[in-house]
C-alpha cells in the first residue's frame, strides 16, 4: 500500500490539481458554445481560430527570440493542426448532427492528445504550441472562408454574443496553454481521465448558482472518477518508482559485467 506520503507527492497534487483546473476550463467552454447557440450563432470554426492566433502569436514570439532551430521537423505540425482544428469543429457542431460526429471527434482528440504528448516529451512546449497554433490558424481561416463566410456575416455582434465568443477563446488558450504542462507530468491518460469530471463541475455549478436540486448519483459518480483518479495517480508513480529501480539494476549489472571483462591488449 502505497504511503500518504506517496500520495502526497508534488506530482501526484499537480496532475490531480491541474486535471481539474482543466476540466473547469472545459465546462466553461461547454457553457460559452452554449450561450452562443442560444442566439443562433453555430461557427466552432471561427471560435477556435482566435485561440490560435493567440498561441501563435504569444508561444511563437517566444521561439522567435530564442533564435534556435526547431527540434520537430516543421511538417510533423501540419496533420497535427489539420487534426486538431476538425476535432474541435466536429465536437463544436456534433451535438447537433448526431452520435457518429462525437465518435469521429472523440478519434481525433485522441489521436492530438497522444501527439501533443509525444512532441512535448521528445521536442518542446513552447515550440508544440507555437507551431500548432501557427499551423491551426491557417487551416481555420481557409476553413472559415470556405464554410463559416456566411455565418459570420449574418452574426449581429451584440455584448451578449462578443462576450460569450471572448470568454471561449481566453478559455481554450489557458486549455491549450496548460495541456502540455499536465502530458508532461502526468500523460495523456491522467489529461483524458481528469476530463471525465468536466460534466460534474457543470452541475456543481448549476446547484451553486441557479440553486437547482440534482440526484444523489451524480455526487456518488463525481467521487467515483475523483477516487479513480487518486488510485491511477498513485499506481502510475509506483510504476515510474519500479522502472526507475530496474534502470538501475540494469545499469549495475552492465557495470559488473564490464569489469568481469578481460582486457583485450
Amino acid at each position: 500500500m502505497s504511503s500518504f506520503k506517496d500520495f502526497c507527492s508534488k506530482k501526484t497534487v499537480i496532475g490531480l490539481g491541474l486535471g481539474q483546473f482543466l476540466s473547469l476550463l472545459t465546462t466553461f467552454t461547454g457553457s460559452a458554445s452554449s450561450e452562443l447557440a442560444k442566439r443562433g450563432i453555430n461557427a466552432p470554426t471561427s471560435q477556435s481560430f482566435i485561440n490560435y492566433v493567440l498561441l501563435a502569436i504569444v508561444y511563437g514570439s517566444i521561439v522567435l527570440y530564442r533564435k534556435k532551430a526547431l527540434k520537430a521537423k516543421w511538417y510533423f505540425y501540419v496533420p497535427l493542426g489539420l487534426v486538431d482544428v476538425e476535432a474541435n469543429y466536429l465536437g463544436g457542431t456534433s451535438p447537433l448532427k448526431g452520435d457518429a460526429l462525437v465518435i469521429a471527434a472523440a478519434t481525433l482528440y485522441a489521436v492530438t492528445n497522444v501527439s501533443e504528448e509525444f512532441l512535448v516529451k521528445n521536442a518542446d512546449r513552447v515550440e508544440l504550441m507555437a507551431m500548432l497554433g501557427t499551423c491551426g490558424a491557417i487551416v481555420s481561416a481557409i476553413q472559415i472562408g470556405i464554410i463559416e463566410r456566411n455565418e459570420l456575416k449574418s452574426i449581429r455582434w451584440t455584448a451578449g454574443a462578443a462576450i460569450p465568443f471572448a470568454g471561449f477563446s481566453v478559455a481554450m488558450f489557458m486549455f491549450y496553454s496548460l495541456v502540455p504542462v499536465l502530458l508532461q507530468v502526468s500523460g495523456s491518460t491522467m489529461l483524458n481521465l481528469s476530463l471525465l469530471t468536466s460534466d460534474m463541475w457543470s452541475i456543481v455549478i448549476r446547484v451553486i448558482a441557479y440553486n437547482e436540486m440534482v440526484d444523489w448519483l451524480y455526487y456518488l459518480a463525481f467521487a467515483v472518477v475523483v477516487i479513480g483518479l487518486i488510485i491511477y495517480s498513485v499506481g502510475e508513480k509506483e510504476e515510474d518508482q519500479r522502472r526507475a529501480d530496474i534502470a538501475d539494476e540494469e545499469s549495475e549489472h552492465d557495470k559488473h559485467a564490464y569489469k568481469k571483462c578481460p582486457s583485450r591488449n
